[in-house]
């Protein structure tokens, strides 16, 4: 059975649609890292700078950034998922979303009301703040009645959710999925890596001779998953984990490279058959490290790899369905050179680091661009790659 990437819906600090995150992540811009003190520690972000939809007052216990986030990536979307209810009725569409904190946000600003005023405020429910919220909220808004759920492991969170929906699917409990995920920007995870010592000093330097950590971005990214013939097909996902650690990764990165190789055997796929590697690539030294040992060691120097967080940053739970969407993009670009996302750190190489094919601002691969693979690696070794192609 083919499963295809019908349709996809984005906003990240690159951009609010597919038409502007494309030229500005080839371009190597790094614009949309800004500073911040708004959550209580001075560092600088990836936020999303967009006039956001509200949501109605019938829907207001899942009025949260978060939730406008994906109703904005949905809007994107709305005639191909019309178009799946027409064809295959609302009750055989199912909604899988991966998130980290979903809309915790609300939570704290709720809080800090709660301290100086004694109530919370009117508006508060914590349904805003449940992991779930956001697929209930879309099906709700949308009216579908497939399974829906939300699916959170971390950094992995969103890679995992396309796992499950292809299963849906395979199943015959769906004809289409919307799948994707969604983080927001917020104290709890801010000043949560701040205290891990992960949070950079500055620009994130992802594979950089002085990389000293990550700048934590916020995205919602929506895909549509069906049989129906589409512009990118997802070929192949790999999942591992290795439980080594609560936060530190592996550094055999024994089951990472069983996650990858995975995914190429679910894909019946090669190395030498996969045009670019997305790195997860977080600008931390010991991921990075384990990261490239692992590439090194399945694909030698061949395939062309970068880390897209030096520009978006680190989107957490929809860190995976971002940067797949990033593979859609170059595989929906009409580009007989196929240009490739840079490896943007402002810093000099880290010749400790095992040797991998850089991509440099305008790198190209010399054709189209056909197969990508993207890395998405979370807490306690819970590992994920995901392998799409051309159609």
């Amino acid at each position: 059975m083919t499963y295809y990437l019908n349709d996809l819906g984005l906003l990240c600090a690159l951009g609010n649609s597919k038409a502007e995150v494309l030229p500005r992540l080839l371009a190597g811009d790094r614009s949309g890292l800004v500073a911040t003190n708004a959550f209580g520690t001075g560092c600088k972000v990836g936020a999303v700078v967009a006039e956001l939809p509200e949501i109605g007052q019938c829907y207001r216990i899942y009025n949260c950034r978060n939730n406008r986030l994906l109703l904005a990536a949905l809007s994107q979307i709305e005639t191909t998922v019309s178009e799946m209810i027409a064809r295959f009725g609302a009750d055989r569409i199912g909604i899988v979303l991966g998130t980290s904190t979903s809309g915790v946000r609300n939570t704290e600003l709720a809080l800090a009301y709660w301290a100086g005023h004694g109530v919370l405020p009117e508006q508060f429910h914590y349904k805003q703040q449940q992991m779930g919220a956001g697929a209930d909220f879309l099906a709700d808004f949308l009216g579908v009645g497939g399974p829906v759920y939300t699916i959170s492991t971390a950094c992995s969170s969103s890679g995992k959710a396309f796992a499950s929906a292809r299963r849906l699917i395979s199943l015959d409990l769906c004809d289409a999925v919307i799948v994707g995920g969604a983080d927001s920007l917020c104290g709890l995870t801010i000043n949560g890596f701040a205290a891990l010592e992960s949070i950079s000093s500055g620009l994130c330097k992802p594979f950089g001779l002085h990389r000293d950590g990550i700048n934590i971005g916020e995205a919602a990214s929506l895909f549509v998953l069906s049989k129906e013939s589409g512009p990118v097909i997802l070929h192949g996902i790999g999942a591992s984990s290795d439980a080594y650690h609560f936060a530190a990764p592996d550094p055999d990165a024994t089951d990472v490279i069983k996650a990858m190789q995975l995914a190429l055997d679910d894909a019946g796929k090669t190395p030498a058959e996969i045009d670019y590697l997305n790195l997860h690539g977080t600008a931390t030294p010991l991921n990075d490290a384990m990261e490239s040992k692992a590439v090194n060691a399945l694909f030698g120097k061949a395939v062309a790899a970068s880390s897209s967080k030096g520009m978006s940053g680190h989107a957490l739970g929809a860190a995976a369905a971002l940067e797949l969407a990033f593979c859609w993009l170059l595989l929906n670009h009409d580009d007989d050179q196929g240009a490739l996302i840079p490896n943007i750190n402002d810093d000099e190489a880290d010749t400790a680091l095992s040797a991998l094919n850089w991509v440099k601002k305008g790198g190209i691969l010399g054709r189209r661009i056909n197969t990508c693979q993207s890395n998405s690696f979370a807490f306690g070794g819970n590992n994920v790659s995901i392998i799409v192609g051309r159609a």
